[in-house]
């Protein structure tokens, strides 16, 4: 399947990109799988930052608040009990916890091939023969961008971030780089446009093409 293509400075190219229809041309067959490959990208980017202490960890409470019987009240070991102000937690997270969720490598290739192929099926994608920022200056990113008509958050795929892409394109808002070999449902998902470079599209196709799937 044909797709139009544009120069480095956003003009139309003579010569338009082909994108394979095993990657771009499926029909999406379980949207349960998309979903399992969004979730899994981000609990497998969350932090078990979260720390409470138990009763046995929180400091004091080793004196008996008060005897056993005669008072009237109820009976209490420990001012540290959960149910007391400053008493510990119950159940809070030890900052141990495993939030991650494992996705087999074909099933995660085949989530990503879908996300595409949404994408491809709204004209979402616009593919340029090269993004070239030797003077890594934003105003030329957005000159690009705004010939193009890309809208909306819009996702950059390059073959290589290096210094320059970083420069010219993290102070963009809404406006993300992203290698290639680095493309998730996530981010696929996210965006409104995506933007690959000629180069880039090379690599999705050797690394997500059925003819090419080791």
């Amino acid at each position: 399947m044909a797709i139009s293509t544009y120069t480095k400075t956003g003009n139309k190219a003579t010569i338009s990109a082909k994108l394979d229809k095993t990657v771009f041309g499926i029909v999406p067959e379980n949207h349960e799988l998309l979903k399992q490959a969004y979730v899994a990208y981000l609990s497998n980017g969350r932090e078990n930052a979260a720390q409470t202490k138990s009763r046995g960890e929180v400091s004091g409470g080793g004196k008996k608040p008060w005897k056993q019987k005669g008072t009237g009240r109820a009976r209490f070991g420990s001012s540290r009990n959960p149910i007391w102000r400053g008493g510990g937690v119950a159940f809070g997270p030890t900052g141990n916890e495993n939030y991650t969720h494992k996705l087999h490598v074909n099933a995660k290739r085949r989530a990503i091939r879908q996300a595409l192929s949404l994408k491809a099926d709204s004209d979402a994608i616009k593919i340029i023969e090269t993004f070239d920022c030797k003077d890594g200056k934003v105003k030329s990113t957005l000159k690009l961008i705004d010939k193009i008509e890309a809208k909306g958050k819009i996702l950059l795929v390059v073959s290589v971030k290096d210094n320059l892409v970083e420069r010219a394109t993290s102070n963009i808002p809404d406006l993300k780089a992203i290698q290639a070999k680095y493309l998730n449902v996530y981010d696929v998902m996210n965006a409104d446009s995506i933007i690959m470079s000629q180069k880039s599209l090379d690599i999705v196709h050797e690394w997500l093409g059925v003819n090419h799937e080791r």
